[in-house]
């Protein structure tokens, strides 16, 4: 096991800096790899605006709202009405919370990589992730190991995941874990379970998933992944609650699918 920590850059091809446009080079690594990340991307006050939305909508429970009972993960509470049955894992619709967290999401900050991750023009989607995870000691969950790409319809698996840390992000707070080159693999579907979590129980998912990296963050930290990388996150060994912002994009020329989720809101193109 390895660990995505704050190294030399110049030594760790998983940690691109994105200060800058990206070169040539560090384009083919993200290719290969599936996921780069972005140190201190978000300024300071952006995300503590960020952050200081996200506590008071948990705070007073602000619709919508995905709750850990609802997904029935593993360490989640049985039911809403159980202990802890309204432990909140998502704050739904982002987007449409707060100036922040729309400001964060359409900002230019953002819009630069993904245009060149992505090959052109870039929209935001309304319709998947759009959300604050938040990650609760005791009874925030396990979430196994997955693609996004599972539940998504687009004309191409290619969409790219923003995941912001608003605040500290380590295993023993459930940080996520990623499995290098997985984007880029054709993985059979007898790998994964009837929820299309890949099988963690299967001798030849083994070798694939002792790959897997660590993804340790701080705030203001972004990590962009792919749609089809393998990824998962663990439980909070802590005493505070975990909030990361996620949002994800695709090109304007890769269009979700007409009658499915994906296409259920309009997506909000990026402007320059």
């Amino acid at each position: 096991m390895h660990s995505a920590t704050r190294r030399d850059r110049k030594t760790s091809p998983e940690l691109i800096a994105l200060d800058r446009l990206l070169t040539p080079d560090e384009i083919r690594r993200f290719r290969a790899d599936g996921f780069a990340i972005a140190r201190g991307l978000a300024p300071a006050p952006l995300r503590s605006r960020m952050l200081a939305v996200a506590q008071a909508h948990l705070a007073a429970q602000v619709q919508p709202i995905e709750y850990e009972a609802d997904l029935g993960y593993p360490g989640a509470p049985a039911s809403r009405e159980a202990e802890g049955g309204r432990t909140v894992r998502r704050l739904l619709r982002a987007y449409s919370r707060d100036a922040a967290l729309r400001d964060w999401a359409a900002s230019a900050a953002l819009a630069a990589p993904l245009r060149q991750l992505l090959g052109g023009e870039v929209v935001l989607s309304q319709a998947h992730h759009n959300c604050v995870m938040t990650k609760h000691p005791r009874f925030g969950s396990l979430t196994g190991w997955h693609q996004d790409i599972r539940y998504w319809s687009f004309e191409r698996a290619e969409l790219v995941s923003a995941w912001l840390a608003l605040g500290r992000e380590r295993d023993d707070n459930g940080c996520l874990w990623v499995v290098p080159g997985s984007h880029a693999m054709q993985l059979e579907r007898s790998r994964f379970d009837d929820r299309i979590f890949f099988r963690e129980d299967l001798e030849e998912n083994h070798a694939l998933i002792a790959r897997r990296v660590a993804v340790e963050l701080d705030p203001g930290d972004v990590l962009f992944f792919h749609c089809r990388l393998l990824h998962a996150a663990g439980r909070n060994r802590t005493e505070a609650v975990k909030f990361s912002a996620v949002f994800t994009y695709h090109a304007t020329d890769n269009r979700p699918l007409p009658g499915t989720r994906s296409a259920s809101l309009s997506g909000i193109p990026l402007t320059a």
